[in-house]
């Protein structure tokens, strides 16, 4: 009889141990004990528009915990050979890479070619706009076709294809029928806290951008004569510096022809500045016409002109924008919304 109940004491005890170890096990492979990612970012510069982007998620997630290296590589800075330069080159880098990552991220098509012989499990690829339009609109009919053929093909090498806007989305599904996964760009608010509070400049209009056709400088100066109000054009300033201009400025105007998801908008939403904006590709994604800001025909200066007008003679009407945008930013486009979604999509990737 004792040695039935000392066998029974000694199988309760293997239970009780066995049925410890599971917990603690489970306890182990739970989230908070996640794999560290290893990622390679790609990207023919790491600053403004998809380069911005891509700069500021790699320091997001390093942040967070994850190890993420940027390959860069030089290119020609010859206008039509910088694209195929880099490509060239950031390739052979990847080629001789001795590195294995989880993910190899290659932002933009001539980083395409790098993300194609990088070693990695998973290849992303994103893209901010439909890039042979965007091509076709900066460069030659020769150089546009060139770069439709690339993009055609680099579009079947990644796992996965990302974009930050519905309407990217949209255009390259009815174009190529190809799924991509919309992942918003974000802003990072912390980087706000050294914008000092700044005197609002009365009738000041900003326009924040490169001085190119696809943003439209040119219909904002066509408009310029009919506002009311000082038009100072910043395209080369420091962030901080152009936040300045920006958080002093009664609106902004994004008299865009091609767009895909301004961050500018999103900043000038955080900095509580009133938006107009033309309704094209992403931009109407952003902006809700009279609820957080005015749109507008683009090409059509005189509807620009008279959108602008009505927010700087109608204060309340602005500052109801205005705080609409904060709102709209806060709850949707930053990264403390946004980086969970990344994070969900490389793990999702990689099982």
């Amino acid at each position: 009889m004792n040695d039935v109940y000392l066998l029974f004491c000694v199988s309760n005890r293997y239970s009780i141990i066995n049925h410890t170890i599971c917990k603690i096990q489970n306890f182990f492979n739970h989230d908070f004990f996640f794999k560290v990612l290893k990622l390679l970012f790609i990207s023919p510069r790491f600053s403004g528009g998809i380069g911005g982007h891509a700069a500021m998620l790699a320091d997001q997630l390093i942040k967070y915990g994850f190890e993420v290296e940027k390959l860069e590589a030089p290119h020609i800075p010859i206008k039509n050979l910088k694209n195929p330069s880099f490509a060239i080159f950031s390739s052979l880098k990847g080629i001789l890479s001795r590195d294995d990552f989880d993910i190899v991220h290659g932002f933009n098509i001539p980083s395409a070619y790098a993300m194609k012989f990088a070693n990695g499990k998973k290849k992303v690829l994103t893209l901010h706009g439909v890039f042979g339009v965007h091509i076709s609109t900066l460069h030659s009919k020769p150089v546009s076709s060139v770069a439709k053929i690339a993009e055609s093909q680099v579009l079947k090498w990644p796992d996965a294809l990302t974009t930050d806007s519905k309407a990217t989305q949209k255009d390259y599904k009815e174009q190529t029928g190809l799924n991509f996964e919309v992942l918003p760009s974000a802003i990072d608010t912390n980087k706000f806290l050294n914008i000092p509070p700044m005197e609002k400049v009365e009738n000041q209009v900003v326009f924040l951008g490169r001085k190119t056709h696809e943003k439209g400088i040119d219909i904002l100066k066509n408009a310029e004569p009919q506002i009311h109000g000082k038009i100072v054009y910043c395209d080369n300033l420091p962030w901080e510096e152009a936040m300045k201009i920006l958080k002093s400025s009664q609106v902004l105007v994004v008299p865009s022809r091609r767009d895909s998801l301004p961050t500018v908008i999103k900043e000038a939403f955080y900095l509580k500045v009133p938006v107009v904006g033309t309704n094209v590709d992403g931009i109407p994604e952003l902006i809700q016409d009279n609820n957080n800001g005015l749109l507008v025909p683009s090409e059509n200066a005189q509807k620009l002109a008279e959108a602008v007008n009505s927010l700087l003679d109608d204060k309340p009407r602005s500052k109801k924008f205005a705080d609409a945008g904060y709102k709209f930013v806060k709850k949707k486009l930053t990264w403390d919304v946004v980086l969970p979604r990344f994070i969900k999509f490389y793990e999702n990737l990689l099982h």
